[in-house]
């Protein structure tokens, strides 16, 4: 006797796992087993597949059992109701319809307790405390239990299963069978929607229904879904205006968490700005002003398996994620306004979680890393149109310390946005309007992006002198700046005279001592190097550091800078002994006064190694050279662009030295590295190619000539 619901028209793919696991607990292999209970709980989010692998693993084995009933247990009335029908199946010639729910679920407990070797399904129960006391009693049979509930089930001594998505072949394999096409269709498209729907058997269902019904394509569907997807995930897929969807399935969740505590559907929404994996759960901490109410109401969401916690981490569906940002009327959690301060409280939790000084603040960089991934998410969510100042901040800063890291194509996209929403915000002309386009100048100019960065350099100087006038600091720095781009697009005749001007003025306005003055003599001199006239360089140099000491000290950066740059003149003069004489000096020097592990430090170790290299001392170049990378990669991060300069010149030492067995190697690895972090098109990654097709011919040329 059973009363499975219709078993769907398609194999259950994906959870073979799982469906192994249910055998080995709840199939009886004989009389004896038939009469020891087993209580199995299968647990995890709406729409995950849990009623389906319950259903699937019940119509395989009804054979098994003396009777498998499905329950309604998503209340107690439902629960009792579907247990007086158990009685009305098992008593087809009498009439029940006067008998209240209550005796005919009693009659039906009564009827399971003498006859051993059934299987209850109590499909969707919503409170563990549902269950209880039918699972106390009844001890004759199995019981297998679904739910969104991840706790509870220990207590009643059953074994949990948690369902998470299915793999992303699994998940392909199942679209293609729901949407009645071939694996030959559109192969690409396929893999793209399902990763697109993260891999969850409803949405997937959804998909594949209306594709078969609509006569659609993946790459068609996939387009409405990034598109409209509020639209596509309150559709369903076989046209039943009635039909489960997406939506529907998460509302009766979130209206049980929300009578629990409102701060779990507010935390929902936020996380729903984020990136769905890895969230900080530090910062969400003051999301609340009541101090650690959030840690209940992450615990009342994971409960519900609306996202996964970790010690510090929290991980959320992508699908929770679109849903909880779509407004929807008929839906008292997903108004306009629930929408729009979700949205903000996470670009203010986004911003009070910024480490400060973005660029220097070496201990604040794994931070950043943690963060940059909800940044993006947050940034990609949102139109520029609704920055708001917090966005602007968040903007500035992440720009600037993408830039620090070498990943300028990224930057230059956040710092044209923080300009932008600067002038909406605060004026065309505020002093932050033009400090944020001078950062986006700067980005575009260490991107080599010449085109950009020089006529926006040009528009911030007319702009400061209008503004400002012709002797603020604000002028004088950024046309310094304008300088710095015309000397880098080979316009030395036009850099000189800024420079010897910009020196002038900071003589004349700070005195010959100022910080200030002493930078714009350190450019002119580098100005006179790029030009190669080491003859006006050098007298600059040596004044600069002889002024630095006596102003600034031995042991500050701009001191540490001048001698380094000193040292590269001597190099360019031919003078090797001067050069590594003052570049070991300045090593020491930066060592005790940052560290031995500072970026500075790991700089100067690898301009000191390019200093043996030029003299020839390869046995002192190439373990610098290999300390500077392997340094690098640990104080810098495995993306940052000063590890590709780092890795090429070590190539290029194997290569001085006829170690082609590790030079190739090497180079490659940069390519590789390359790709990963600036893309096939980058002028760097160009680079790296070309080095590498470089070597390789002439690998192949000597192996031609040493051929028999």
């Amino acid at each position: 006797m059973h009363n499975l619901p219709r078993p769907v028209g398609h194999p259950f793919v994906g959870r073979v796992a799982e469906m192994a696991a249910l055998e080995r607990a709840l199939q009886p292999r004989n009389e004896r087993a038939a009469r020891h209970v087993v209580t199995q709980a299968v647990s995890g989010l709406g729409g995950i597949g849990k009623s389906t692998l319950a259903l699937h693993f019940a119509h395989g084995h009804r054979s098994d059992y003396t009777a498998v009933w499905w329950i309604d247990a998503e209340t107690p009335e439902t629960i009792t109701s579907s247990l007086g029908q158990l009685t009305v199946r098992g008593n087809p010639g009498t009439n029940t319809s006067g008998v209240p729910s209550a005796v005919l679920a009693e009659w039906a407990l009564a009827w399971l307790d003498t006859h051993p070797g059934w299987l209850l399904v109590f499909d969707n129960v919503t409170h563990p405390d549902h269950v209880a006391p039918y699972l106390a009693r009844l001890t004759s049979g199995n019981h297998l239990i679904t739910s969104r509930l991840t706790y509870g089930w220990h207590d009643l001594d059953a074994t949990p299963l948690h369902l998470d998505v299915l793999t992303p072949s699994a998940a392909t394999s199942l679209l293609h069978q729901l949407a009645g096409l071939d694996d030959s269709s559109e192969p690409t498209a396929a893999r793209e929607l399902a990763d697109e729907l993260g891999c969850l058997p409803l949405a997937l269902e959804q998909a594949g229904a209306y594709i078969r019904r609509t006569r659609d394509t993946y790459s068609s569907y996939l387009h409405r879904f990034r598109t409209k997807a509020a639209r596509m995930l309150g559709t369903p897929g076989n046209g039943d205006p009635h039909g489960v969807t997406i939506a529907r399935t998460w509302r009766v969740t979130l209206d049980t968490i929300a009578e629990r505590d409102p701060l779990a559907v507010r935390l929902l929404h936020v996380m729903a700005w984020l990136a769905p994996h890895a969230i900080p759960r530090a910062l969400l901490a003051n999301a609340s002003d009541e101090e650690d109410a959030e840690l209940d109401a992450l615990a009342l969401l994971n409960d519900f398996s609306m996202i996964t916690l970790s010690e510090k981490t929290a991980d959320i569906h992508r699908l929770v994620q679109a849903v909880a940002r779509t407004a929807d009327a008929d839906d008292p959690h997903r108004t306009e306004l629930a929408i729009q301060e979700a949205q903000f409280t996470s670009a203010t939790l986004l911003h009070n979680a910024l480490p400060n000084d973005p660029t220097a603040n070496l201990a604040g960089w794994p931070c950043w890393r943690a963060l940059l991934p909800h940044i993006d998410a947050y940034l990609t969510h949102t139109h520029p149109n609704t920055d708001t100042t917090d966005t602007f901040k968040i903007l500035f800063q992440t720009s600037q310390f993408l830039w620090s890291q070498g990943q300028v194509t990224q930057a230059a996209r956040y710092a044209n946005r923080s300009a932008a929403t600067s002038a909406r915000i605060k004026g065309e002309d505020h002093r932050v309007t033009l400090a944020s386009r001078m950062n986006l100048a700067d980005i575009y100019r260490d991107a080599g992006d010449l085109d950009h960065a020089i006529p926006l350099y040009e528009q911030i100087v007319s702009d400061s002198i209008r503004i400002f006038g012709k002797d603020h600091s604000n002028t004088l720095a950024v046309r310094n700046n304008l300088a710095y781009a015309y000397r880098e697009a080979g316009k030395l005749e036009q850099v000189i005279p800024i420079l010897k001007q910009n020196l002038a003025d900071r003589i004349r306005i700070h005195g010959p001592d100022h910080h200030d003055t002493l930078s714009a003599r350190h450019n002119l001199s580098g100005a006179y190097r790029e030009a190669g006239d080491l003859g006006r360089a050098l007298p600059l140099l040596k004044q600069d550091l002889a002024d630095s000491v006596r102003v600034l000290g031995e042991d500050h950066e701009h001191t540490l800078r001048c001698r380094e740059n000193l040292a590269d003149a001597y190099l360019e003069a031919g003078n090797l002994s001067q050069a590594l004489s003052l570049l070991k000096r300045t090593l020491n020097d930066t060592i005790r006064a940052f560290s031995q592990t500072h970026p500075r430090t790991v700089h100067l170790r690898f301009h000191l190694a390019h200093a043996y290299l030029e003299a020839g001392n390869l046995g002192r170049a190439i373990p610098l050279y290999e300390q500077a990378l392997a340094e690098g990669i640990r104080v810098l991060g495995e993306d940052h662009a000063d590890n590709l300069a780092y890795r090429s010149h070590l190539a290029a030492a194997y290569l001085a030295a006829g170690d082609l067995g590790r030079a190739i190697p090497t180079l490659e690895k940069n390519l590789a590295e390359s790709i990963r972090v600036f893309g096939e098109d980058h002028p760097k990654t160009h680079e790296a190619r070309d080095s590498v097709e470089y070597l390789r011919t002439i690998l192949a040329q000597i192996f031609q000539r040493t051929r028999p």
